[in-house]
């Protein structure tokens, strides 16, 4: 657990990768993208095993997505990286993460052409598992995960069928903003992304050649937040 609190505690800024999986660009009616698009989430909505549930805002119709983060190890500036290789010294190690979405605020979002801030960065909205040490994940591109509700699994995919590889993602990502030692980067969701309301039970981990790795499990109750704040539309 020091090991997650150092990580929530050293990073700067946690970088997503959106639209990289081409079944979930499909269910969710979007464009594919012709390069990688990413976009931020504060570190303040990272939630550790041990900090609750992730909380749901009243007028929000929260999304989960399970996710490969990568937790940068090095300074990350104007690199061109192409092989697997070249992207690992960057990389310190890996988490299992879950980008929670208010849905209905990221439509509004994309209809009015305002940002998706408000969306993705809600306090609880990012619940991790880790840190899982690069030695147990030898091919970044061949590790399956999956995420269920209520026992239920809603996804369940391999990292091997992201459009844009992570060297990709990293050279992109650092001809527009430098990322940092302790930044996070989570590299796209694949398909089956669905709500979760109060009282549900999100599930998640991680497996290599059929194998659990036991660090990378997620096991996290939804309530609603309370308080004054609803979500009610921009315009």
């Amino acid at each position: 657990m020091a090991a997650l609190q150092s990580i929530k505690q050293n990073c700067k800024k946690v970088m997503c990768i959106g639209r990289n999986y081409a079944d979930h660009v499909k269910e969710l009616n979007n464009q594919r993208p012709k390069q990688p698009f990413f976009f931020l989430k504060p570190p303040s909505s990272i939630l550790l095993p041990d900090e609750g549930p992730v909380l749901r805002p009243a007028g929000v119709n929260m999304h989960f997505e399970v996710e490969l983060g990568l937790v940068i190890g090095k300074q990350v500036k104007d690199i061109k990286a192409e092989k697997d290789e070249d992207a690992l010294q960057y990389i310190d190690s890996y988490l299992l993460t879950i980008d929670m979405t208010g849905r209905n605020v990221q439509e509004e979002a994309k209809k009015r052409g305002l940002p998706w801030s408000i969306a993705k960065g809600y306090d609880t909205f990012c619940p991790i598992a880790g840190p899982i040490a690069k030695s147990k994940i030898t091919d970044m591109h061949n590790v399956e995960i999956y995420l269920k509700v209520n026992g239920e699994t809603k996804q369940e995919d391999n990292t091997e069928l992201m459009l844009f590889r992570i060297p990709r993602q990293l050279s992109d990502i650092s001809q527009v903003m430098t990322l940092e030692p302790g930044d996070v980067v989570l590299t796209g969701t694949p398909k089956g992304v669905g709500p979760v309301t109060s009282g549900d039970v999100m599930e998640a981990g991680m497996r290599i050649n059929g194998k659990e790795v036991e660090e990378a499990h997620i096991k996290v109750e939804v309530k609603d937040k309370g308080g004054n704040y609803k979500f009610t539309e921009t315009y």
